[in-house]
């Protein structure tokens, strides 16, 4: 028997890991030359616009001044460039079938001619929020880079976790800032 859970353990870590990654895209302008990007500030139009808390918004905004700050650029009145923010979020429900045990030549594991094992629906309701973080060249006012970040958000009340699940969507989509062919 201990054999068995052993076996399924390797299944229930990669479910818990897998609800808790973000996946990241992005978009960005081919003609931007991005090397002249040093200095940067919030564009706080955009940022009043997203729906979110007040603190939520100032969490998201560290997070980025940190990760920006980290790839030696500098706050400033004057910026080369404005980072703004939006999000937007849905309910998502995961369903997962776990029909196994024994039985007419299948072994172990799934067997629609199942005698005995287990047969069990499991029913799994979370939010899906999404993260867009836009860099807008302060001069032409055009957008130039989107960062698009998707994942479970966590259910949490502790403040602690809930700041290190931004911080982690935050550092995820700003790894692909700036663009590989424009460093």
């Amino acid at each position: 028997m201990k054999k068995i859970r052993l076996l399924f353990l390797p299944v229930v870590v990669l479910l818990i890991t897998s609800c808790s990654s973000v996946k990241v895209m992005t978009d960005y302008d081919t003609k931007a030359d991005f090397k002249d990007y040093k200095t940067f500030a919030f564009y706080k139009t955009g940022i009043d616009k997203a729906q979110i808390s007040d603190l939520d918004k100032k969490r998201i905004m560290r997070a980025i001044e940190t990760e920006l700050l980290a790839k030696g650029m500098t706050k400033s009145a004057t910026p080369d460039v404005l980072v703004s923010l939006f999000t937007k979020s849905r309910e998502r429900i995961n369903i997962n079938d776990n029909n196994y045990g024994w039985g007419m030549g299948y072994g172990w594991g799934w067997n629609p001619w199942m005698w005995g094992g287990a047969n069990r629906l499991d029913v799994n309701q979370y939010t899906e929020g999404t993260l867009f973080l836009d860099i807008i060249d302060a001069k032409n006012k055009e957008l130039v880079w989107q960062g698009i970040g998707t994942g479970a958000l966590s259910s949490s009340t502790s403040m602690e976790r809930k700041e290190e699940r931004i911080k982690e969507f935050v550092a995820k989509i700003m790894a692909e800032y700036p663009p590989k062919a424009n460093k």
